[in-house]
């Protein structure tokens, strides 16, 4: 059988290679296409490779019938409708290891141009300057790298600053101190980064814990004269705030290969600015990257096409789909159960055990754990985490996996239990199937209850005791807030009571409120969840 593969974006010639390399496989490359010019040919392929430029949309995925699979040559998919793609039964692969290397050295190579003022050193000589004593830099020997975000990325730059003789902290919640202390760094915490640190990178994703996160209060905790990197996404540093930074001179100097809107406006404050370079989002771009993407998404396609090997997938697991479709509610509730625990537990995570109890005998539970994993990461690291690289990436943040099946459920048919171990807590939370599709969170703790896993949730221990549901329904009356579902559970503690209750609001709970009612005199802690 011959398959055919168009690559629609530009891909290095080793990648090109490879395909044509291959008897069964037929490859046409068409870059610069219009929609309409790719959608009217699109349906004759098997297969299709990009970069970033190609949009594959619903509407192209409509018009593409024989279509089996998508490789993105990189790491980013914000390009591909991936949940139309796995409506449609579309593998989408990408290629998350092939810049690891590259935008870790950009950023090294970032620091190194920012400490020797070698961009204003260039300009000033061409414009026929000789500004040496106003251009005189630093050395970086002995002076204190802060990583903040220690995955491939931000582990590759600490070992680069390592051979440049760097003391370097590392501020990461998911990765254990142990692993990090292995590599010759420290653990510390992103106070202490802050207080400490002569030079800053940042190498986190853009979510909503990381927005902004380099702010006001950030650079006002930082030491006298710091000097900032970011390599990784615009929007992580708030740019006014930085702006005032750099006016005021609290941070020497930035350097930037990311802006929160790209490119950025021909007048945005900090390029006005002498101690701020900037570059074009260049972090993935150089010859060595390019080749090593265009090779991988060459061979994972192909691997996929003659052999059914998924190599790093981002929208299914390495299981038949007779057997997904059978498991997909468990993955589903799963999924949630680890969201939840990423957002109920503090400290770096240690230990994470999935029980099955009950009828779990004659199924493959593997992609249930995977489901479990990817809920429980995927707020907390730089890279994106999928079906295929849940396990490995646990793995390289020292999370030991432990799994226990009985057929002895109590009054439930089927129960996930998925207990969490950090270095400051334990937290426990288990689920079950209402008939055959509807998922139920049924235990956190101690403290038993029966709440759907979805939305804006809001949950507050408090002591049992007359009025309290009271109070927390005037405080939400008073400021507007429609609570669509309340749920209370309760445990036994010694003389007293205590309880829990859930709320299920329309709309996401502001700060405000929350600590309102945190102040109800009985209100022992308020936490905040989103699914």
């Amino acid at each position: 059988m011959t398959y055919k593969v168009l690559v629609s974006d530009k891909l290095g010639d080793a990648g090109i290679q490879i395909f044509k390399d291959e008897s069964d496989i037929e490859v046409d490359v068409k870059t610069d296409l219009t929609p309409e010019q790719l959608k009217e040919i699109i349906g004759q392929y098997d297969a299709l490779a990009v970069r970033s430029a190609t949009k594959v949309t619903a509407e192209l995925l409509d018009a593409a019938g024989k279509m089996k699979v998508i490789g993105r040559a990189g790491i980013g998919v914000d390009n591909i409708d991936v949940q139309e793609a796995t409506k449609r039964g579309v593998l989408v692969m990408n290629t998350p290891g092939g810049n690891v290397v590259t935008t870790a050295e950009h950023a090294i190579a970032m620091m190194m141009a920012l400490t020797r003022n070698i961009p204003q050193g260039t300009m000033s000589l061409k414009a026929g300057r000789w500004d040496k004593k106003q251009l005189q830099g630093r050395e970086i020997m002995n002076k204190t790298l802060g990583v903040i975000g220690f995955g491939k990325i931000g582990s590759v730059a600490a070992a680069r600053a390592r051979g440049l003789k760097m003391k370097v902290l590392v501020y990461d919640p998911v990765v254990t101190p142990e692993i990090i202390q292995k590599t010759g760094c420290e653990s510390v915490s992103l106070d202490e980064l802050y207080a400490k640190a002569d030079y800053i990178t940042v190498h986190v994703p853009k979510i909503k814990k990381t927005a902004n996160m380099i702010n006001k209060k950030a650079f006002d905790a930082m030491k006298d004269g710091v000097m900032l990197v970011n390599c990784a996404r615009g929007g992580i540093v708030d740019e006014q705030a930085l702006y005032d930074a750099l006016k005021s001179g609290k941070v020497a100097a930035a350097a930037l290969d990311v802006f929160e809107t790209e490119p950025p406006a021909a007048d945005h404050p900090l390029l006005s600015l002498d101690n701020v370079i900037v570059t074009p989002h260049l972090g993935a771009s150089t010859l060595e990257a390019q080749t090593n993407v265009a090779v991988a998404i060459a061979r994972q396609i192909i691997d996929y096409l003659k052999n059914d090997t998924i190599t790093n997938s981002v929208n299914v697991p390495s299981v038949s789909g007779e057997v997904l479709a059978e498991l997909d509610p468990f993955i589903s509730l799963a999924e949630r159960l680890g969201s939840m625990q990423a957002q109920l537990v503090e400290g770096h995570i240690k230990e994470v055990e999935i029980a099955y109890d009950g009828n779990f005998s004659d199924l493959d539970t593997s992609p249930v754990t995977t489901a479990v994993i990817c809920g429980l990461l995927e707020p907390l690291v730089l890279d994106d985490v999928n079906a295929v690289n849940a396990r490995f990436l646990a793995k390289d943040k020292g999370i030991k996996l432990l799994e226990s099946s009985s057929e002895d459920a109590d009054e439930f048919i089927n129960l996930i239990t998925v207990t969490v171990r950090t270095d400051k807590m334990e937290s426990s939370v288990a689920g079950t199937l209402f008939g055959k599709q509807d998922p139920r969170v049924v235990k956190i703790n101690d403290f038993r209850l029966e709440m759907q896993p979805k939305g804006y949730l809001t949950l507050i221990h408090n002591m049992d005791i007359p009025g309290e549901i009271g109070h927390i329904g005037t405080v939400l009356g008073e400021n507007n807030i429609n609570i669509a579902r309340m749920t209370v559970g309760q445990e036994a503690i010694g003389e007293g009571k205590r309880n829990i209750v859930f709320l299920r609001t329309d709309t996401p709970m502001p700060e405000g409120i929350l600590e309102k009612l945190g102040n109800i005199p009985q209100a022992r802690s308020v936490t905040y969840i989103e699914l």
